[in-house]
């Protein structure tokens, strides 16, 4: 029998920070009514296209896994934020490492990284491939509408990615549950695409809209019902899991979730208060983070779980190897940015500003 692990892991989150105070300079905020809503003090701003941030965190997955791009034969990325629709940046993020194999782009906004998990390691097993690399990477500050408030200070930027490789060892990506809520598909939404008319300029309203209440309450009854999904597929029970990674949208989310499943708080991995919710890239940023923080050790079981547009879910439960460092350290990084984060959204601020007087 064939097993998919992660062996490499990466990521890539812009230098240009906005912080609370930041947005409380030109909306009517502040840190305190942020923080206590969302968990949230700062995000990342990226300077970039998405396809940039999504081929560092792959250069610096492939350095942990100590192989190279060549070596890949299936390139998965997770994103609702792509540079360019056609053709799909999975393709840049390939002709950026040198490899040769398939390569698509998948939108389950932030369920995306888990879907692309779930997708790769069947695709590992069924021994149709042997090393796969999965990302997620979004741009999303460049959905939003700096005027409204109630989207503005949730999103941020970055990537992540993992090597997920076959092995004849036990472990790996043990199961994994995936889902749709297509009545709520409009609680969280952009109007992008076809649909709009490209000669009225009046209909081309592509920023995040969202219904915070409605999210709220599908999220935890999507992420709850996966994640007990997934442990009775691989009988394990709750109290087995040593180490949750869920998605990174909003603290009272995340607290709500782990106390219904009457998880212990202290096994719930959370930095959401440094990069905002960065939708498909929040689970392999926190795997990341996780690593590096010493959180997360060899040979822990691990639950991760995610919601997003569509209404999306996902589940995945994962056994870790051995190998907690990465074999050759992360080298990769973005170019310089020269200018604040402030300075970054300014145009659009004032676009959105002007507009709503």
């Amino acid at each position: 029998m064939q097993y998919a692990h992660i062996t490499g892991w990466g990521k890539c989150v812009p230098p240009a920070t906005l912080t609370n105070d930041d947005l409380a300079t030109f909306m009517e905020t502040s840190d305190e009514w942020i923080k206590t809503r969302t968990g949230i003090s700062e995000r990342r701003i990226s300077h970039v296209n998405t396809s940039e941030l999504a081929t560092v965190a792959a250069q610096n997955a492939l350095s942990a896994a100590g192989i190279d791009g060549s070596e890949i034969d299936l390139i998965i990325l997770a994103t609702a934020s792509p540079d360019t629709l056609i053709p799909n940046i999975a393709s840049t993020v390939q002709a950026n490492i040198g490899a040769t194999c398939g390569a698509f782009d998948i939108n389950a906004a932030c369920s995306g990284f888990l879907y692309g998990l779930g997708l790769g390691s069947s695709m590992i097993k069924s021994g149709q491939n042997k090393k796969v690399l999965v990302i997620g990477a979004e741009r999303l500050s460049f959905y939003l509408d700096w005027s409204r408030r109630e989207t503005a200070v949730l999103f941020g930027d970055g990537a992540g990615a993992v090597v997920l490789e076959v092995s004849d060892q036990p472990g790996g990506v043990l199961g994994y549950e995936l889902n749709n809520d297509p009545a709520a598909r409009d609680i969280l939404a952009s109007g992008f695409g076809t649909k709009m008319d490209r000669f009225d300029s009046s209909s081309l309203d592509f920023f995040i809209h969202l219904n915070g209440q409605e999210v709220f309450k599908r999220a935890i009854h999507g992420m709850g019902g996966l994640s007990t999904k997934v442990l009775e597929k691989c009988n394990i029970n709750k109290e087995d899991v040593d180490f949750v990674i869920p998605h990174q949208a909003n603290e009272r989310i995340i607290d709500t979730l782990i106390g219904r499943m009457k998880i212990p708080k202290e096994k719930a991995f959370v930095n959401i208060a440094k990069y905002g919710n960065t939708s498909a890239a929040t689970i392999p940023i926190a795997i990341c983070d996780a690593l590096e923080q010493g959180k997360l050790k060899a040979g822990q079981t691990v639950l991760s779980c995610a919601f997003g547009a569509g209404l999306t879910s996902a589940a995945a439960l994962v056994k870790w190897g051995e190998r907690t460092t990465p074999i050759n350290p992360p080298t990769a990084e973005l170019p310089p940015c020269e200018v604040t984060a402030l300075e970054l959204i300014k145009p659009a601020v004032d676009f959105f500003m002007n507009k709503s007087k």
